[in-house]
């Protein structure tokens, strides 16, 4: 037999299928509500880990550079000693004052281009330690970390186990009912379904009032709702409204009525009293 063509449809139809859909997504809603904040939690502290990690990277670079500096330093001071040494020699074969001051001017130079070095080498040096406990305390908040994640992944996993055959089902029969819904009142469904807080695209007029937003809802609109001839939607927070009767949806027919007032009476005044008054 043919799938009937979801444009087909009459509006009662239309709207039976719609509210089935939704009893069947919030039913989906509240599978997920059982994992709470979990999944957002697992997802932060990999957000968390993933930025230790780059900032352990970080660390690792600039201890490497440090340490390239001062193995940079240690061949300048090496390279220094060495003209030291040279110019030293030098001194023994000057001729004359002029090139005695030369050498020793260079000499100097070298000098404090050692203790430059060597002060260069203590910084970085200084610098490599505290890297070093900042790696140390940066690894020890990822394995920390880490634990907190696994035990999350593991209680998240527990949750998902006991309640994945269900939604499953459930997520089936869902496109099985999106497949009988036109796409525009499909896509207009799901877009007030998304901006609901609840969740609720579709609900039943109850106790006089929008099952959503819980605003009064005229006798007219109320009768129009009733007559399934056209979607018709809260004109406060837009959902689109059906027939409780229609839904499906039994009433306390009770709640529904509206106390009657009492009519204050006034006692009519007897002869006496009035002729007492007079």
């Amino acid at each position: 037999m043919a799938k009937k063509d979801p444009t087909d449809l009459s509006v009662e139809e239309k709207l039976k299928t719609l509210y089935q859909l939704q009893t069947t997504l919030s039913s989906i809603d509240e599978k997920r509500a059982l994992r709470g904040e979990l999944p957002l939690e697992v997802q932060d502290l990999e957000d968390e880990i993933a930025g230790l990690d780059t900032r352990v990277a970080k660390i690792q670079n600039e201890i490497e550079e440090f340490k390239t500096a001062v193995l940079q330093k240690k061949a300048e001071i090496q390279a220094a000693t060495s003209g030291v040494e040279r110019y030293k020699a030098q001194l023994n074969d000057v001729r004359n004052n002029r090139e005695y001051d030369t050498l020793t001017k260079e000499i100097e130079y070298q000098e404090l281009e050692i203790q430059l070095c060597e002060k260069k080498i203590r910084e970085a040096n200084v610098r490599i330690g505290e890297r070093n406990e900042d790696l140390a305390k940066a690894h020890e908040q990822i394995n920390d970390r880490k634990l907190a994640l696994k035990e999350k992944k593991e209680e998240l996993d527990e949750i998902m186990d006991e309640t994945r055959a269900e939604e499953e089902k459930l997520k089936a029969r869902a496109a099985d009912l999106e497949v009988k819904i036109e796409s525009r009142l499909l896509t207009s469904f799901k877009r007030i379904r998304k901006n609901a807080r609840n969740g609720l695209g579709i609900v039943y007029v109850e106790r006089d009032a929008c099952g959503g937003c819980f605003n009064k809802i005229p006798p007219q609109r109320q009768l129009d709702i009733k007559m399934h001839k056209k979607i018709i939607v809260c004109e406060y927070c837009g959902r689109i409204m059906i027939d409780p009767e229609l839904a499906g949806v039994k009433v306390d027919k009770l709640a529904e009525e509206k106390p009657k007032r009492r009519r204050a009476t006034r006692k009519k005044k007897t002869d006496e009293e009035a002729s007492a008054e007079a």
